[in-house]
């Protein structure tokens, strides 16, 4: 029950002035957050390919204002590609971007968000890698898929995310799949009400199972977004039964959770992603990871008794 309030202090700013400055914030904060520059975040890109892992890499920040920010938003993922260019890395690093941070938002923001991506998109492609389009609060989606389909007229790689939670779901799975697209389901991770998503764990469990099964059986490539081993294997089995090689799908984690799960994946034979984040502004990006799983809230009480 603790998740969906969570979720609200994850929008309050009396709660990031709070979690900011509490001392040990920063070093819970680093088990998901590895830096906040590029510079910071090169020797993990390094370690994880070097190890057999593949990762996305994910600017945070999603409270932009204005036009300036989403263009500086914008100019950090080109940054990021640049870098990942230089270290002949990126066909092992995709992008993940949140089209919030490129002005959704705004007056004009679908057009705006889409004028912003764009750019990130074409460089990536360059570089031999692509962008997935992730998915926020159900009010911003259908402008997120009416962007993943202009981009993907261009660039077909370009993946988008759906979230098993919303009772849309399995509908845009459908759609999706049928089109071939690149397509991450995850189970979500924003504070949605009871007229639009289920509620309850088992019921989000069910829904997850019925999408992954209609992607798996689609012509799609799925990237299955789960920490839970009883939905990994499930995934598995339902690749095998779908006929798919191990490179027809693949597993996607997040840094900092289960870090021994995505070697062993990995080693396999398995396509294994660790979802990576950086940058400065971390805290709604922090707060859904402790809202998702109990044994993250617990960890980040602990060290501030602990060490606070």
């Amino acid at each position: 029950m603790l998740g969906p309030v969570i979720l609200a202090a994850s929008r309050s700013d009396k709660m990031r002035r709070l979690v900011s400055a509490a001392p040990v914030t920063k070093q819970v904060v680093d088990r998901f957050i590895p830096g906040e520059t590029v510079d910071a975040v090169v020797p993990i890109v390094q370690e994880a390919v070097a190890s057999g892992l593949e990762l996305t890499m994910d600017v945070v920040g999603e409270d932009i204002t204005t036009p300036e920010q989403a263009a500086a938003a914008r100019d950090a993922y080109l940054e990021l590609i640049d870098r990942l260019k230089v270290l002949g890395h990126g066909t092992k690093a995709e992008m993940s971007v949140k089209l919030s941070m490129f002005g959704q938002a705004l007056e004009g923001g679908h057009e705006l968000a889409l004028a912003n991506v764009r750019p990130v998109v074409e460089a990536a492609a360059a570089i031999g890698t692509t962008v997935t389009l992730d998915a926020e609060d159900h009010t911003t989606l259908d402008s997120m898929f009416a962007i993943h389909e202009e981009l993907w007229k261009d660039f077909p790689q370009t993946g988008c995310v759906i979230q098993s939670y919303l009772f849309r779901t399995e509908d845009d799975a459908r759609r999706l799949a049928a089109a071939g697209s690149r397509v991450r389901l995850v189970k979500g991770a924003y504070k949605e009400p009871a007229s639009v998503a289920y509620q309850d764990k088992a019921d989000i469990d069910k829904a997850y199972v019925r999408v992954l099964r209609i992607l798996m059986e689609g012509d799609g490539y799925p990237m299955v977004g789960s920490h839970d081993p009883r939905l990994v294997a499930i995934a598995q089995e339902l690749a095998h039964r779908a006929g798919r090689k191990l490179d027809d799908y693949e597993f996607q984690m997040l840094y900092g959770i289960r870090s021994d799960e995505h070697h062993r994946l990995a080693a396999e034979g398995h396509r294994m992603r660790v979802y990576t984040a950086y940058g400065t502004d971390w805290y709604g990006y922090f707060m859904r990871r402790l809202a998702e799983k109990p044994a993250n809230l617990l960890f980040f009480f602990r060290s501030m008794l602990t060490k606070g």
